[in-house]
């Protein structure tokens, strides 16, 4: 083990892939530009699909949604499946293995011995001085969402985990909870956006932080480290601290190009998916996708002042990476670390006139942004090929010099960073549950270096772009006469789909 790298994961959550300094948007992230001018960038990665949890467990698992069996948020990921995963893996080969921040695995009754630590009931069963095992991290130190809304609030001690009950000893009377929701003001028009009086100390992006320090502080060197680091921002609401919230200012910001809605020329579930109504099992499910999940067109300064509240979360992350990645280097771990940064999906902010995320994968949504940096990486390399979060898993196997699954779609970075093997296309999938939207879709997208198809494989209807011509994905080609022979290589990719795909699905529970 002594020649096996140190392996951190940093991730953000619902971060689009050109909300960095250096995809030229005007957004302050000096610290992740810093990462990427020192490492290789990946500028055509996707994500496996467009919500939390099925991206979050293939991460973890290296398998696609239909293959470990998240096929949409509100499915559980299967303990035993998810011990199986990276992390597992890497503690029995000799690696001391930790997490840190928003999980968002599910709540499976059997993932410990006090049940599901993500759940809202069940986290009140786990005692103060309980750190694990979960998901195959011999420890964690874990929060539940880790992003609120009046909907879907903090949950207050006995409930909750290491964060939330740190969270609420800041002040007294739940000052902490009081002031997040309150706005320092001018209060902003735009949806879900204000000015949070919550101290940045006692925020979120603050304890992850922390917490990786001073994990990062307790590694002696007798075993390698690996350290998932997941920070539960820029997720909606947009409801950044001070300073954070005034460093962009709405005026200066540069909102979507294409910030108004063409339903007419998109597939018909683009429409329905914002009309219907949500068929939840609970009216509160239902009143939660309404209220939550979807966002009213929004004018030019209402997006305007979304977005810069949106930088101003990213900005506070990289603010943290920077913290970690000077630590790194402090403590002389930076030689023998491979640092990653990435995020689970994008979020919409205004293209095509939508918001958040659902399903349509813009590339606002389905891209994200993937920087990795440390020992062998080439620095200032910009890798163009289409690959996906997905590969983390077998990538951190070649590193550490294990084998890998042989079940798992994912494939190690490795021969592409290093120019020896290029990437074709790359996979996105996604069962959607009509509880969110109303409608049931089977989505499939296929991304190349320059097209992107997805089908309905309900109802057979699809949309395709050219992205080289099209990079706004203004012009639907799926029915185009001129390009039917593209349509047939990219559905015979959906079709071509590695590896299995279980045979019963689990049991949808919103």
């Amino acid at each position: 083990m002594q020649n096996s790298p140190n392996i951190l994961l940093i991730t953000s959550d619902q971060h689009r892939w050109d909300c960095f300094g250096f995809e030229g948007r005007r957004i302050r992230t000096p610290h992740l530009d810093r990462m990427a001018a020192n490492g290789t960038r990946f500028s055509a990665a996707i994500t496996p699909n467009l919500v939390c949890q099925p991206a979050r467990a293939s991460i973890l698992t290296g398998l696609l949604p239909l293959s470990h069996g998240v096929y949409d948020n509100h499915v559980s990921l299967d303990a035993r499946t998810g011990e199986r995963g990276w992390a597992g893996r890497l503690s029995a080969a000799g690696y001391r293995s930790h997490f840190i921040g928003k999980g968002h695995f599910g709540e499976d009754p059997a993932a410990t011995p006090h049940g599901a630590p993500e759940s809202r009931a069940e986290s009140a069963s786990f005692p103060d001085d309980w750190s694990g095992p979960y998901m195959g991290f011999e420890t964690v130190e874990m929060m539940i969402l880790g992003h609120w809304h009046d909907l879907l609030p903090c949950e207050e001690p006995p409930r909750g985990q290491h964060f939330e009950r740190w969270f609420w000893e800041h002040g007294g009377n739940g000052e902490a909870w009081r002031l997040w929701a309150e706005d320092f003001g001018p209060e902003p028009a735009a949806a879900q956006t204000w000015f949070s009086r919550l101290p940045a100390l006692w925020h979120s992006t603050t304890w992850v932080t922390d917490r990786t320090l001073a994990f990062l502080d307790q590694q002696q060197g007798e075993r390698p480290f690996c350290l998932w680091a997941s920070y539960p921002d820029p997720h909606h609401p947009f409801d950044c601290p001070e300073p954070w919230s005034r460093l962009h200012d709405a005026d200066g910001v540069d909102i979507s190009r294409t910030h108004r809605r063409d339903l007419d020329r998109r597939p018909w579930w683009h429409r329905e998916a914002l009309e219907r109504e949500p068929l939840g099992r609970t009216e509160r499910s239902r009143i939660l996708r309404r209220e939550y999940s979807r966002i009213e067109p929004q004018t030019d300064r209402q997006l305007a002042e979304m977005t810069a509240n949106y930088y101003g979360e990213i900005s506070f992350v990289d603010d943290g990476v920077g913290r970690i990645l000077e630590r790194l280097r402090l403590l002389g771990l930076d030689r023998d670390t491979l640092v990653v940064f990435t995020t689970d999906h994008g979020d919409l902010l205004g293209d095509h006139g939508l918001y958040l995320k659902g399903p349509t994968p813009y590339e606002g949504l389905l891209r994200v942004g993937m920087i990795m940096a440390g020992p062998g990486i080439p620095e200032g390399q910009v890798v163009a090929d289409p690959v996906s979060t997905l590969d983390l898993a077998a990538t951190f196997y070649d590193l550490a010099g294990i084998d890998q699954p042989e079940d798992i779609q994912s494939r190690s970075l490795r021969p592409v960073i290093a120019g020896t093997l290029g990437r074709d296309v790359a996979y996105s999938e996604w069962n959607m549950h009509p509880s969110r939207t109303g409608v049931e879709l089977q989505l499939r997208t296929v991304r190349t270096g320059s097209a992107k198809l997805t089908l309905d494989l309900i109802s057979g209807a699809g949309e395709m772009y050219d992205l080289e011509d099209d990079p706004d994905e203004m012009e639907n080609l799926f029915d185009d006469t001129g390009h039917q022979l593209l349509r047939r290589q990219l559905t015979e990719m959906i079709h071509a789909r590695p590896g299995p795909i279980l045979d019963r699905l689990p049991e949808h529970l919103e």
